[in-house]
């Protein structure tokens, strides 16, 4: 039981790990991309066709790869980077790549959920393009961003679970190696409840979040 407990701990914090880290890059990469989507499309602030056509396919090319693929297509970035494209660091690299096109359409999405009469009203009051995006635009499209990110967290669980069978460790790695190889049914079913409570944990963080930001509007 103690050896259990051991490696299910380790490989928790590897998931933890990887997950943050993701999420983070993820976010960074993504929600600038989804601005740029809403303030470039025909109905956007500052519409260019051309560009948001080629941005948004770009990203629509990269959502429709499967994880596992776009793992192995990124090893040679991730070992070009690290030096190493295998363990918790190097699944990182494939993982904010995977989520951040889902982060940009989450916010793309939640932008265009924006009243455009707040848009105009703030222009009629002088505000430049930049002012609207991030004292309208954003603020009023926050609490949806939130909840859609909270979606794409429980995602890169999943994710990071499936990077456990090219050895990118965290629980999916304790699943594989340890519990399915080995015959260790506990070890299975402990890696698969820590990955269902971590679930849970995310899912009612993010729920409260959002209600937090709904009742401050």
């Amino acid at each position: 039981m103690d050896q259990i407990l051991e490696l299910v701990g380790t490989s928790t914090l590897e998931t933890l790990l990887m997950v943050f880290f993701s999420t983070v890059f993820a976010i960074l990469i993504g929600f600038p991309l989804g601005v740029l989507l809403n303030v470039t499309n025909k109905y956007g602030i500052t519409p260019k066709a051309g560009f948001n056509l080629v941005l948004s396919r770009i990203i629509d090319v990269l959502r429709s790869f499967p994880f596992v693929i776009l793992m192995i297509v990124l090893l040679p970035l991730t070992r070009l980077i690290l030096g190493t494209a295998i363990g918790t660091t190097a699944t990182i690299i494939p993982l904010s790549i995977a989520a951040a096109p889902f982060v940009a359409r989450i916010t793309e999405t939640a932008l265009n959920e924006v009243d455009p009469g707040v848009v105009q009203a703030a222009r009629a009051m002088g505000s430049t393009n930049w002012q609207i995006i991030y004292k309208v635009l954003v603020p009023e499209a926050m609490p949806s961003v939130v909840s859609g990110i909270t979606l794409t967290v429980i995602n890169l669980v999943s994710y990071s679970a499936m990077a456990g069978t090219l050895g990118g460790g965290g629980l999916g790695d304790l699943a594989i190696r340890y519990g399915y190889q080995r015959f260790r049914t506990d070890v299975m079913i402990a890696s698969v409840v820590v990955i269902i409570v971590m679930v849970a944990v995310i899912q009612f963080v993010g729920t409260r979040l959002t209600n937090r930001m709904l009742s401050k509007r």
